[in-house]
This record gives C-alpha cells, structure tokens and sequence, in this order.
C-alpha cells in the first residue's frame, strides 16, 4: 500500500484529498504547512507527497527544497496559479507533477498512480549499479558519482538521464522525453528537456559528452 502525504494549510482541501486517496487504497498522513511537512518526512518515509504551493511558515517550493536534502519522495504540487513560469520552476526543482486549482479529485488520483507507476518502472528490472568509465549510477540509491565524488543531481534531472542510459544509443525525440518522463499531459515545451540536459552535462563534468545532441531530433546517450 503506497503512503501519501497531503500538505496543505486548507483543511477541507485537505480532508477531499485524503477521502479519495483512502477510497483509492492509499495511506494518508497530512501536514498543515511546509515546516510540518519537513519535519514528517524526516521522521517517515512517504511514497508520493502532494503539496500545495502557497503556505504559511514555509511555502510548498522551498519545502520541497529542504525534503530533497534528505530523501527523494516523488512530489505533485498543488497551485491557484497556472502561469508557465511557475510551472517550469517546480521542474526545474524537481517535482514531478503540477495540478491547478480548482482539480478534479479523480484526475489527481489518476496522476498519483500514474507518478508511482512511473516511479516503480524506473527501479525495477535494471542493474543496481551502472557503470561508465568514471561515471557510476547507483540504482537502488539513486545516486550519481562522477569519479567518486557524488554529483548533486535533482531527482528529475536523474531521471533523465537514467531513462537516457537505459535507452542507450537510441535517438530519443523531445517529445518522447517530455511524455515519458513528465506525463503525456505536461504543458511544457521544448526549453524544459534542453534546460535540464544542461545542468545535467555540468553536473557530469567530463563525462558530459555521454550525451550526444541530435539536431533537430533530440538527444541520446552514447559511450
């Protein structure tokens, strides 16, 4: 049974959250704010938080900041706000999904399980380490080290490039990226996959050219 953590400082947003979690088989624990929601998740392992944005104490954002220092829990924040750019800066920080308000309580469901599925394709049937050259890619703890020093990667930028090594030498369209790894129905756009696969070839210093651009096509992994 998959265990959710709601944070939220609207207690009826989140008691609608927690019915239909409950109704979908799921564990539930709340949190009223950011602060709280840290604190929990040192204590206790979760596996998907959905957090709202806006919060008082500590904002959803520099929550999901502090949560990443410690553990990687898969996150689908909650906004009033659609604009682009504050969807692009909760991918740039990693979280894995983002629902607007007002939201259907069975389209978040739908996204929840399609998170954990996600998730769960990523860690099963593939080595636990993944090794190139200096480049070593430790599955089950999800880390990268570039010559033995571990790289400071987000949990998304992980998944890129971990869906890159697994279909290594295989051209892979932006498009293919952005529905396999972000959801059939992120908004985003193209900027999204170049910007990450930026930071992604810093962080991976001189390996960086294990990535191969493709132009007009996409990228692929190639050592």
């Amino acid at each position: 049974m998959a265990k959710i953590l709601i944070v939220d400082d609207e207690q009826k947003i989140r008691e609608v959250i927690r019915e239909y979690s409950e109704f979908n088989g799921y564990e539930v624990e709340e949190a009223a704010d950011g602060m709280e929601a840290v604190g929990k998740c040192k204590l206790n392992d979760y596996d998907i938080i959905i957090m709202d944005i806006m919060m008082p104490k500590l904002d959803g954002y520099s929550a999901c900041k502090e949560i990443r220092k410690i553990k990687n829990i898969p996150v689908i924040m909650l906004s009033a706000r659609g604009e682009e750019y504050d969807k692009l800066f909760g991918f740039e920080l990693g979280i894995d999904d983002y629902v607007v308000k007002p939201f259907s309580p069975k389209e978040l469901m739908a996204r929840v399980s399609a998170v954990l599925a996600r998730t769960n394709r990523k860690e099963e049937a593939t080595p636990d380490v993944l090794k190139f050259e200096g480049l070593e890619i430790n599955i089950p703890a999800r880390t990268v080290t570039v010559d033995g020093v571990k790289a400071e990667l987000t949990p998304k930028e992980y998944e890129l490039l971990f869906y890159l090594v697994e279909n290594k030498n295989i051209a892979l369209s932006r498009d293919k990226l952005l529905s396999d790894i972000w959801g059939y129905d992120f908004f985003g756009d193209d900027r999204t996959i170049d910007t990450h696969i930026k930071n992604l070839r810093n962080n991976l210093g001189k390996y960086r050219d294990y990535i191969v651009t493709l132009r007009g096509v996409g990228y692929k992994f190639e050592a």
